[in-house]
């Protein structure tokens, strides 16, 4: 690595904390989608100062995207002044709920202990800074460099990317004719690269019944037993047999090597009240009854025998219980994705994480899905990987932080990766 470009990096320390501040203050709660344009407008107004060619584009009709929340993104290119690759660091400007238990602000941006603490801030505000800095700093040493750099804040990420990267996707942002390489900087630690992840596949099952008096159920059909069927058929066949499969992806923590199913959410019955009322329920016995499950599925695993394997077990229910019928409806579903380690942006990554490191980066795989897998199946671009600052296990959870060293490593291998990449001819 040029010792310019590192020092240059390790000069924009102050300038990381404070960019990186910044994004974590900008509430991008997901759902429902706030402030997706005011953040467009920070990156766009920072990026435009350092020679970036920017766009903002909303992702009309998309779901989610509406007048009071539309999807914003932001594309900016900086040409170099030869031909040469494109190489795109790609990052989700949103992030998920706050949820309880935080003893820091949540958009407060607090540093204590060489972190950054805030929701976002690993996942994955964090990187995006480190991305920025790594491009500004690398413009600065290498004005003549050849190609050209991206980056991008896209929306929804955590919803599943259909508001950003996958409608850039379908507008040929990511046509390898564009662009050449793609980095995204989510949170798998400064050492790893993720080369992938696992696949995915949301539905939800309806059990019926039929309304009664809760005094007389045997008049009645209980919708909320037939999905006790349904929960115990899961218990007692399909989460045996998916504890049994096993991927030779390298996902990371060792417990998403095998399949695995959450059962996101039960209703059944009548509504929850609304918050302060103190009245009793009326006495019926529930005709309706819902789960959302979430399936993650290896790449070993074909899609129609992650379906059909639900399916013959509710069927089943439905030949053998008395009066057991359902409705199953299809939410999503996301292939498995992953780049090959002999690929040219895996190679010029490891490479650098020995040069800023001193060691080889382990190779990992993602328990859940992340947006390479839009790029991989729309952009049809497969030079993609997932490197960037944060450690996985603090995505989603209380006290979110970043430290500041690792964003500052990150940068310094960004940086190394763009001189392998764009100072060639």
């Amino acid at each position: 690595m040029n010792t310019s470009l590192r020092t240059a990096i390790s000069a924009k320390r102050d300038d990381l904390i404070a960019l990186t501040r910044d994004l974590i203050r900008i509430p991008t709660l997901n759902p429902p989608g706030r402030d997706y344009r005011l953040i467009c407008e920070y990156l766009d107004n920072r990026l435009r100062k350092h020679g970036f060619e920017t766009e903002l584009i909303r992702a009309t009709g998309t779901p989610g995207d509406s007048d009071k929340y539309p999807r914003w993104n932001i594309v900016a290119r900086r040409e170099g002044t030869r031909p040469g690759d494109c190489i795109h660091f790609n990052s989700h400007t949103d992030v998920v709920e706050v949820g309880a238990g935080w003893t820091f602000d949540p958009f407060g941006g607090d540093i204590a202990d060489g972190k950054i603490y805030g929701r976002g801030a690993c996942d994955m505000k964090g990187g995006l800074a480190a991305s920025i800095i790594a491009a500004e700093a690398f413009i600065e040493t290498h004005p003549d460099f050849a190609g050209a750099i991206e980056i991008s804040g896209t929306a929804d990420e955590e919803t599943g990317g259909y508001g950003g990267v996958a409608y850039l996707a379908e507008q040929g942002y990511f046509n390898p004719s564009r662009v050449q390489h793609v980095i995204i900087p989510e949170p798998l630690n400064k050492d790893r690269i993720c080369l992938g992840h696992r696949g995915g596949w949301w539905a939800e099952i309806e059990t019926k019944g039929e309304i009664a008096h809760g005094a007389m159920p045997f008049l009645g059909d209980c919708a909320v037993r037939h999905m006790g069927a349904v929960l115990q058929e899961f218990e007692d066949k399909l989460f045996p047999a998916m504890a049994a499969r096993y991927t030779d992806m390298p996902v990371v923590p060792e417990g998403a090597r095998q399949s695995t199913m959450n059962i996101n959410s039960i209703h059944g019955g009548e509504a929850e009240p609304e918050e302060g009322f103190t009245g009793l329920q009326a006495h019926c016995v529930p005709d309706s009854c819902r789960i959302v499950i979430d399936r993650r599925f290896l790449i070993e695993e074909p899609l129609d025998q992650v379906r059909s394997e639900v399916m013959d077990l509710l069927e089943g229910l439905r030949a053998t219980r008395a009066n057991f019928d359902f409705e199953l409806t299809e939410r999503n579903s996301v292939l498995p994705s992953m780049t090959d380690r002999d690929a040219p942006v895996v190679r010029t990554v490891a490479d650098a994480i020995e040069q800023v490191m001193g060691k080889a980066p382990e190779y990992v795989a993602s328990p859940g899905s992340y947006d390479q897998k839009h790029i991989d199946r729309i952009g049809t671009l497969k030079n993609c990987i997932a490197y960037g600052p944060g450690v996985l296990e603090l995505a989603h959870k209380p006290d979110e932080w970043i430290g500041i060293d690792d964003m500052i490593d990150s940068a310094m291998v960004m940086g190394a990766a763009m001189e392998s990449l764009l100072l060639k001819g």
